[in-house]
């Protein structure tokens, strides 16, 4: 009797079994077999910052191609797509100027899309403002001739560093448009960071529809560099800032998503996309942002290869282009993927960095998330069983429908933003222990999704 029940027992869990066998397959794989170590150092090595429109970028997009050809995908393909193409020119100076003769140098990087300085930088004093309405306060008398120095933090109370990264970004985005309404002649922003260092970070600005001639130069200042700007303006509020960058704007060049399907045995109509943009900006060689998303969409169809399992659904790998100035590559697969009518019923970013996963986003509707909440269990043996409701990825963002669910991967977020849009975003500061565990957490999210769709 006590055997019949155990058997009982065993048929009644079969399913439940099956994925727990299933999903330590896959991280067993994933830790001993993945292959996302390997292509993120060679994209990173020998390939470098990959900025859209750069031989760097088109160098990126064709070795990736040539080795999701090599993994069994019944199509890989380039989806063509026209890019901006910004060029930051030779490396930017700065200083600080309290009285003639005396200067403080401090690290600076022009921001993505920014105009130039004139060829023998921009001089001026400057005003310290905290929030874009606070330039409205101060209003033209003050801000006239000035450079404009945005200094507001990131917010550390919060403990998911990207809603800090959130609340304090729209002054690097929006800053040199808005300032300039207010004649102000250049700006300089607090790098988005927590961290107290000298690694200024880049990242795109927008002009919006401001005519050449009111567009203004904008830089990124490093932390130490910001406190140190502030401090002496509270002695010597006269005091002059000196910077010079000699980027350019060219045009538009050719480039591609680079997309991979694997047809799905019993729907093939229903698409789960795997993705993460190979661009980068050019000033580290971006094994965080975001060959780590890159290297984890590939590693898909390795994992489910070497443990033999066949998709019900279809699988496609897609890495995104300008994600970084633009989403040109999203914008572009959303007008296609319309045009075709095609139905992706899931879709999954890695955009956060490579470091350990804690679990997962969705942005869903309620009934599909409390279905969603019961995988949770088969995470739990591998600490990544954090699922929340809200956010998924910059280049899926515009896929969501009312019937699908999509997703971001989420790491531990506390060190991302030390190498964010930095020089010292590199292969070095990636884990291979961590990077391989992410290509786990996606694979095993993956199959679920596969297996059991979503209705």
């Amino acid at each position: 009797m006590k055997i019949l029940v155990f058997i009982f027992f065993i048929f009644l869990n079969s399913t439940y079994s099956q994925d727990d066998v299933v999903i330590k397959n896959i991280f067993d794989t994933s830790l001993t077999k993945s292959k996302a170590y390997e292509w993120l150092d060679y994209l990173s090595n020998q390939i470098g910052g990959r900025l859209s429109g750069s031989l760097e970028a088109q160098r990126a997009i064709e070795y990736t191609k040539s080795e999701l050809d090599q993994l069994g995908f019944d199509k890989v393909w380039l989806q063509p797509v026209m890019v901006p193409r910004w060029v930051r020119g030779p490396k930017e100076f700065a200083l600080i100027e309290t009285e003639p003769g005396i200067t403080f140098n401090v690290p600076i990087a022009a921001l993505g899309g920014s105009v130039a300085t004139p060829s023998v930088g921009l001089k001026a004093n400057v005003i310290e403002v905290f929030s874009l309405k606070e330039l409205e306060e101060l209003g033209k008398d003050k801000i006239d001739g000035k450079i404009v120095f945005f200094n507001r933090p990131m917010e550390p109370e919060f403990i998911t560093t990207f809603t800090a990264y959130g609340r304090a970004v729209d002054q690097r985005a929006l800053g040199a448009m808005e300032a300039s309404k207010y004649g102000a002649i250049g700006v300089i922003v607090r790098s988005m960071t927590l961290r107290i260092d000298d690694y200024p970070h880049t990242g795109g600005l927008t002009y919006g529809d401001l005519p050449a001639s009111k567009r203004i130069p904008g830089a990124a200042i490093s932390t130490n560099g910001a406190d140190k700007l502030s401090s002496l303006l509270k002695i010597k509020p006269d005091l002059k800032f000196l910077f010079r960058q000699q980027c350019k704007q060219l045009p538009d060049a050719q480039s591609y998503n680079v997309i991979a399907e694997k047809r799905g045995s019993e729907f093939p109509d229903e698409i789960i996309l795997v993705g993460g943009h190979l661009d980068s900006w050019d000033i580290g060689d971006g094994s965080h942002d975001d060959g780590a998303g890159v290297v984890h969409s590939m590693d898909l169809l390795n994992i489910f290869n070497k443990i033999k399992y066949v998709p019900k659904r279809t699988l496609r790998v897609v890495l995104y282009i300008n994600e970084e100035n633009g989403l040109r590559g999203s914008l572009k697969y959303k007008e296609v993927s319309d045009r075709q009518n095609l139905n992706h019923i899931f879709a999954i970013e890695s955009d956060a960095g490579g470091f350990r996963p804690l679990g997962f986003s969705f942005t869903t509707n309620n009934d599909d998330f409390i279905k969603i909440l019961e995988w949770k269990k088969y995470f739990a043996p591998y600490f990544i069983n954090v699922f929340i409701k809200g956010g998924s990825g910059a280049d899926i963002a515009n896929l969501k429908t009312d019937n699908n669910v999509l997703a971001g991967l989420r790491p531990n977020s506390q060190r991302y933003f030390d190498y964010h849009h930095t020089e010292i975003d590199t292969f070095d500061a990636i884990n291979k222990r961590e990077l391989e565990m992410g290509s786990g957490a996606i694979a095993s999210l993956v199959y679920l999704f596969d297996k059991y769709g979503l209705r």
